[in-house]
């Protein structure tokens, strides 16, 4: 969302700054990959990490191969058998897989004056400190249609050069796949796609019995809608100009249809046992990423809180 008038030139700044090209994203990345850095060591610093050395050898499932995976990680003799591509994944590759998706499509580029970050940025920065701490753990970390899982201590690199190199166009939500049983999925975005496009993505990442956290991530003008007078609201993403006469008359519409959609989100979620979260960008990049990591351990003791699902309130 976006708005144009005396007082909210910046924001229209913000989504030509942000507006999903390349370069510039290459202009950013050094700042976000720091700052994502800085968060995880400080978060790490506090936790005891979890890696195990020399298991994975037994054989758990063939799944379906990913775009953007090595070639050489697809099992031919399995594949001839199918119209489809396959790999054979070891039992601790299963269970130590998470797969982060990072919405870089161009709502995300939104940024008002209360913000700390545009969406874009403390998306990327919670992507980025998320892996540096899972591998740290021993998890491996993969980006659905776009990185393979690794386990490389040079991950958030890996991330960074994965991104900079995508030229493809960028969706709201990740590319339909099917993670593994055993496998953690993240996804994070602002989540404004109708709610039957999210149940769909919901209904092919949860297929195989995985479970996953989506966080809704939103600017402080989002969550409270500050506007008055004549205001131009923008939609980045091809949508229009829809014009207000009185901003101020519309916030209360505003509110109750924004309270439906997370409703709705958290339905499905709670479905599913998957975790639903919301967070807004005028708050610390830290404090997700505590949850995110509180969230795995509660998945991976096999105890999903109906508490935690609510998330942090901000």
């Amino acid at each position: 969302m976006a708005a144009e008038n005396g007082h909210t030139a910046k924001e229209i700044i913000a989504i030509r700054r942000a507006d999903g090209e390349s370069r510039t994203l290459a202009a950013s990345l050094p700042r976000l990959v720091l700052e994502a850095r800085r968060i995880a060591a400080n978060v790490i610093h506090g936790l005891h990490g979890r890696r195990r050395a020399g298991s994975g050898e037994s054989f758990w499932q063939y799944r379906r191969f990913v775009s953007g995976e090595p070639s050489q990680n697809v099992d031919w003799r399995r594949s001839a058998r199918d119209d489809h591509l396959y790999v054979r994944e070891q039992e601790w590759e299963a269970a130590h897989t998470v797969w982060i998706w990072p919405d870089r499509s161009p709502s995300m580029a939104f940024a008002s004056r209360q913000a700390r970050d545009s969406k874009l940025e403390r998306t990327l920065i919670v992507a980025f400190a998320l892996a540096e701490l899972l591998v740290s753990g021993g998890e491996r970390v993969g980006i659905p249609g776009l990185m393979a899982p690794t386990a490389s201590r040079s991950v958030i690199d890996k991330m960074a050069q994965a991104m900079l190199h995508d030229d493809a166009e960028r969706p709201s939500l990740p590319p339909s796949f099917v993670p593994s049983a055993l496998a953690e999925t993240v996804v994070l975005s602002d989540f404004w796609s109708p709610i039957a496009e999210i149940r769909s993505m919901l209904a092919g990442l949860s297929s195989s019995g995985a479970h996953g956290t989506l966080v809704q991530i939103v600017d402080p003008a989002e969550e409270t809608f500050p506007y008055s007078g004549r205001v131009e609201f923008v939609e980045p993403e091809g949508f229009g100009v829809i014009t207000a006469g009185r901003a101020e008359s519309w916030a209360q519409d505003y509110t109750a249809r924004l309270a439906l959609h997370r409703d709705q989100i958290r339905d499905e979620t709670n479905k599913l046992d998957w975790l639903f979260a919301t967070h807004v960008t005028d708050r610390s990049a830290a404090e997700l990423l505590l949850f995110l990591h509180a969230g795995m351990q509660v998945s991976k003791s096999g105890v999903r809180s109906t508490t935690v699902k609510a998330g942090p309130a901000a």
